[in-house]
């Protein structure tokens, strides 16, 4: 897109087709944002059509709640026009009086695997803007079509999955706090069109959507014409009744196994996978067939130990799943006074004095003073080598799970994170909320 095209006229009011399709997004809008809340409205603008639709209902509601909207827009560094898209997008941007940030993938990119490493970076770098700015929901335009796409490429082999209407952010641990909301999911990149035609802008056709040679674009020249079965947009559901699920300070998660036996066969497999990914600190879930296996062997009701996804479960009544201390790093890495990095994917490390160093404390519980020796025998045995443990130069060792001060500190994100996977956060103004690591009940969606 030139700088011509986009200069090209004023934004104009929709035309009556595309106020129709602003009141279906408004109202899912309604449904999952806060009107009242100050935070910015974060959406990806990628200045293709999809997402240019997105930010006009978008700023049109946002205009309404008072609230501010900004665009975030990734430069892949994949095409060679790529930098004209993104000074395009800003224009835009500009133009629609939103904010607007630019994000570069920078560094090498793969030789192989390259559309699943461009995805990851985009919703990486998406979600650390997006949280920057202090947003908990990041807007993005997906549509039916994506769906549909989606479904064929799983039909033909791959394991992508399938859009939501409302998640949260794949990414861990940047997306961290943060929920994915896309209002046009149940509308055709065709009828989009209703609402961009009057609005006097142009947008972007990125050619990688037409290269047959990867499998998205295979899958939406199928959907493009129209010869692939519908399909419904998976929902974010709650669970109906209370269960037992939930992870501590120290972020073991505790299932009951009667309870989570209960449980539909599908939900079943979702919340073990769910709890064993969020207590393992990793982003990828459990391959199905592994997950299976597990739950058979869960559904004989006898009492045993087993490794999965970098979590380590110990089952008898109550299925107890911590992280596995033999697969973490055990290098002492510097923990910045100020900063508040998350480590080993499970918890937000602080320090108020330079100087410390974060380790598992496998191997120093001895050393630890005789308060928090006595408070770690409350904690799972073979859940204690994989906890935070900060160590100085002096020798100083502190485990802040077990002793929380004004020095170190360290929070949880397990317990949070599972609410998050489990159906339990409904609305923007929830994003965040509980992530002390207190136990709460939550069945996945």
């Amino acid at each position: 897109m030139s700088r011509a095209a986009v200069l090209a006229a004023e934004p104009s009011a929709p035309a009556a087709a595309g106020a129709a399709i602003l009141a279906r997004v408004r109202a899912a809008f309604d449904e999952r944002l806060d009107a009242g809340a100050r935070s910015p409205l974060a959406v990806g603008f990628s200045g293709g059509g999809d997402s240019l639709a997105l930010l006009l209902a978008a700023r049109a509601w946002a205009d309404e709640a008072g609230r501010p909207v900004l665009a975030l827009t990734v430069d892949h560094g994949l095409q060679p026009q790529s930098g004209a898209w993104t000074f395009g997008a800003a224009e835009i941007a500009r133009r629609l009086g939103v904010g607007f940030r630019a994000l570069g993938w920078t560094g090498p990119k793969p030789s192989a695997g390259l559309p699943a490493a461009a995805r990851r970076a985009r919703h990486a770098l998406l979600a650390a803007a997006a949280r920057q700015a202090g947003a908990r929901v990041l807007l993005l335009g997906h549509t039916l079509d994506d769906v549909l796409e989606a479904g064929r490429m799983r039909a033909e082999g791959s394991n992508v999955g399938a859009p939501r209407a409302w998640s949260p952010s794949p990414v861990w641990p940047e997306g961290r706090g943060l929920f994915l909301l896309r209002p046009l999911l149940g509308l055709r990149r065709a009828a989009l069109r209703e609402l961009l035609g009057p609005s006097g802008l142009g947008w972007i056709e990125d050619p990688a959507n037409d290269d047959l040679r990867y499998a998205r674009a295979r899958a939406r020249e199928g959907a493009r014409r129209g010869d692939g079965e519908a399909v419904p947009i998976p929902a974010y559901r709650p669970e109906p009744g209370p269960l037992a699920a939930g992870a501590d300070a120290a972020g073991v998660v505790r299932l009951e196994r009667a309870a989570l036996l209960a449980l539909p066969p599908d939900d079943r497999r979702r919340l073990l996978a769910a709890a064993l990914v969020c207590a393992g600190g990793g982003e990828r879930l459990p391959r199905s067939a592994s997950a299976q296996r597990l739950l058979a062997v869960i559904e004989t009701g006898a009492p045993f130990t087993a490794t999965l996804a970098g979590a380590r479960i110990a089952a008898g009544p109550e299925i107890l799943i911590a992280r596995d201390a033999g697969r973490i790093d055990p290098a002492p890495r510097p923990l910045p006074a100020g900063d508040v990095p998350v480590w080993d994917g499970r918890f937000e490390l602080s320090a108020a004095e330079p100087g410390w160093r974060a380790r598992p404390l496998g191997g120093l519980a001895a050393r630890l003073d005789p308060e928090a020796r006595l408070a770690l025998r409350r904690i799972p045995a073979f859940a204690r080598a994989a906890l935070p443990a900060l160590v100085d130069d002096r020798g100083n060792i502190i485990c802040p799970i077990l002793a929380q001060g004004s020095v170190v500190r360290a929070r949880t994100l397990v317990g949070a994170r599972l609410a998050a996977a489990c159906g339990r956060i409904a609305r923007e103004n929830q994003v965040g909320s509980g992530s002390d690591g207190e136990e709460r009940p939550g069945a996945l969606s």
